[in-house]
């Protein structure tokens, strides 16, 4: 769990950095993203009179939602704090706590464009849920558990063709998961200027200081998060302990390095086409479910 919260630190800036080599700019330190929170953390938070209570204490509630499912995600295989049967259920819907705050905040600014921002959050967060859901029910047929914990343990790529296509379309699947879920490319464009075509960034313009740092921590610990998912499910092999730490690390700066290369030279999507881009990842874990079924030998 704490080596999670320390590659968090430094996400967002592996992303910069790898933006500012490919675009060719000297670009920010690898710890920009750090020092920016911590000035966030030290300046005031301004907040209208026009909100409630829901405003002030959503950034809380999102950041603690996202601590929350560190408890039962698997670091380098390793067991999880808080595992159990079914937790990959609670860690989508705990998340989904956290989005409901936030596009209740949204609303509750009384602001037009962040209505907006909220209304596409709900939309593209409900159309996600069938290919994490379609995904993760795959990996419980093919392994027989439904925690992270023992489903991770006992997935193995072994020389089978078919488990190596799966555990192909798996990862690329929780990459793309991955970055709706963190409104990257090539839904959201978190460096845009312009209101109309901001998805989870107009969410929030009306928040700031401390209020506005626990919102960019949670988003960048959410990273980390689905790049544990990712890392737990490419060690399929059983290396000592300092190796799996080191490679699980390692997968999360390639992972960090990804997001930066797809927004160098991905274009955002037209806001039309957004539902059907999604649609298409659940279609793609549905070819994953018909493999495993092949697998299993369970298609008659």
């Amino acid at each position: 769990m704490i080596i999670i919260l320390l590659i968090a630190l430094v996400f967002p800036g592996i992303i910069l950095r790898t933006k500012s080599v490919l675009s060719g700019r000297k670009g920010p330190g690898l710890f920009q993203p750090l020092r920016d929170w911590w000035v966030l953390m030290r300046k005031g938070r301004v907040v209208s009179n026009s909100t409630s209570m829901i405003f002030q204490i959503a950034p809380s509630i999102q950041l603690a939602a996202t601590m929350v499912v560190l408890l039962v995600v698997p670091v380098a295989n390793q067991p999880a704090v808080l595992g159990f049967e079914g937790d990959f259920v609670f860690f989508a819907y705990v998340l989904a706590v956290g989005r409901f705050f936030m596009i209740l905040a949204a609303l509750d600014a009384g602001s037009s464009f962040e209505g907006m921002g909220a209304n596409r959050e709900a939309l593209f967060g409900l159309l996600v849920e069938p290919a994490f859901f379609i995904l993760l029910g795959t990996f419980a047929m093919l392994t027989g558990y439904t925690s992270f914990t023992e489903l991770f343990t006992s997935f193995r790529v072994d020389g089978s063709p078919f488990v190596f296509i799966f555990g192909l379309i798996a990862c690329y699947l929780l990459v793309q998961i991955a970055m709706i879920e963190t409104s990257r490319m090539p839904l959201d464009d978190p460096k845009t200027h312009l209101e109309l075509t901001m998805i989870h960034e107009v969410m929030i313009l009306d928040y700031s200081g401390f209020d506005k740092a626990l919102i960019h921590l949670g988003t960048a610990i959410k990273s980390v998060v689905f790049g544990s998912l990712i890392a737990n499910a490419l060690l399929s092999f059983e290396p000592g302990l300092g190796w799996q730490l080191i490679l699980f690390v390692l997968i999360q700066v390639v992972f960090a390095i990804i997001i930066g290369i797809s927004e160098s030279f991905r274009a955002r999507n037209k806001m039309f086409r957004n539902a059907q881009y999604i649609l298409t990842l659940s279609a793609i874990s549905l070819l994953a479910f018909v493999v495993v079924l092949i697998i299993t030998h369970k298609l008659p």
